[in-house]
């Protein structure tokens, strides 16, 4: 199995925010249900510390918005507490460009100078693994990030993402994601204080069938591999780089996810966390959306496509030798997002990246 701690990163320097705006969107929308579950924590204001987690935050500009209200809400109702604001990513994610966000040094507006006794910190733990003590925090937050596996447990012969692996592949992937969101939820069920609350927005497959970039119109993973593919048959890349190309990420049903939550002998329900809401999200492509209206395909592929590119260029550039220089590597990655963008403005209509997620909250039982 390939490890991805190693090589998983976003895109850094501020890319990713600035081309993700769907996420943003996503994690906006989903405040209420996030200032909610704090409501229903019913804290007191006892000037203890508060502490709130934002799990796989990338350069966290997409959550920024969303924790401007979150802990302005708190501050208002619990003035005599301290807050502290744990970000955690991989080792290799940019927390550099994140406390520059933070820090009010990029174009966001940070509740960094808003607020008082706010505290930021960051961790570069897997949440595949312990990140904080026993019972010591208080909300735990995820967006768009649970969908990554810690290890790929094989090649998929014939595509780049489980979504389009079948048979004995794709099962491998299935039960690799079923173990590992058992675990991610009992790990956080342990860190969580009673009553605490866990809200998680998953990219996911709807009732429907849905998923991120599959909800009518071109399929977003099928023209990924379709390229990619192309590029091997030309001699671009090998046939062993095509083959070593694979997402570290698991689409999970409705059902896959509440599962552990249901379950009375799971780890995770025997370590309290109960389940208190969920529902699957279909949120348009905002640049799909926005070509709906100006109707110009140029502009929509050269918009449309860094987003794209702001998640998914790791995976292909891991796939890629590491005998190459890194400057054809580049070049090979440049040439297969060129000619997404370019079949995107060729023939624009049913392009777009639909966002599906399933939103879950879950509270920490008492003993």
């Amino acid at each position: 199995m390939n490890e991805t701690a190693g090589f998983m990163a976003m895109k850094g320097a501020g890319y990713y925010s600035k081309a993700t705006t769907g996420a943003r969107d996503v994690i906006n929308l989903a405040t209420p249900l996030i200032i909610a579950a704090v409501d229903r924590m019913n804290l007191a204001d006892d000037a203890t510390r508060v502490r709130v987690a934002d799990m796989g935050c990338a350069d966290g500009g997409t959550s920024m918005g969303m924790w401007r209200k979150v802990l302005a809400h708190l501050r208002r109702k619990f003035p005599s507490r301290p807050i502290e604001i744990v970000y955690t990513d991989l080792p290799r994610n940019d927390f550099s460009q994140l406390f520059r966000t933070i820090h009010n040094q990029t174009d966001i507006e940070s509740y960094q100078g808003e607020l008082d006794e706010i505290y930021p910190y960051a961790s570069g733990t897997s949440f595949h693994q312990k990140i904080f003590a026993a019972e010591s925090v208080n909300l735990v937050f995820s967006a768009t990030a649970s969908h990554y596996i810690s290890k790929v447990p094989c090649n998929i012969s014939d595509h780049v993402h489980m979504v389009g692996a079948s048979g004995a592949e794709r099962r491998a992937y299935e039960a690799v994601g079923r173990d590992e969101w058992a675990n991610l939820l009992t790990l956080r069920a342990r860190e969580l204080v009673p009553a605490g609350r866990l809200v998680f927005l998953n990219f996911g497959i709807d009732e429907k069938g849905r998923y991120l970039g599959h909800t009518g119109g071109v399929s977003m993973f099928d023209m990924f591999n379709r390229l990619w593919r192309e590029l091997a048959a030309e001699g671009t890349i090998t046939e062993a780089e095509y083959a070593n190309t694979n997402f570290p990420q698991v689409y999970r049903t409705v059902e896959e996810f509440v599962a552990p939550l249901k379950d009375e002998a799971s780890s995770a329900y025997r370590a309290g966390l109960r389940l208190e809401h969920v529902e699957s999200r279909h949120l348009v492509c905002p640049y799909a959306k926005a070509f709906a209206e100006h109707k110009e395909a140029t502009k929509f592929a050269n918009e449309y496509i860094p987003t794209l590119r702001s998640w998914s260029e790791p995976t292909f550039a891991a796939g890629l030798s590491g005998a190459r220089p890194a400057q054809e590597r580049m070049r090979i990655l440049d040439t297969f997002f060129t000619r997404y963008r370019d079949a995107v403005a060729a023939a624009p209509e049913g392009h777009g990246m639909d966002y599906i997620h399933v939103h879950l909250v879950c509270r920490k039982a008492p003993p």
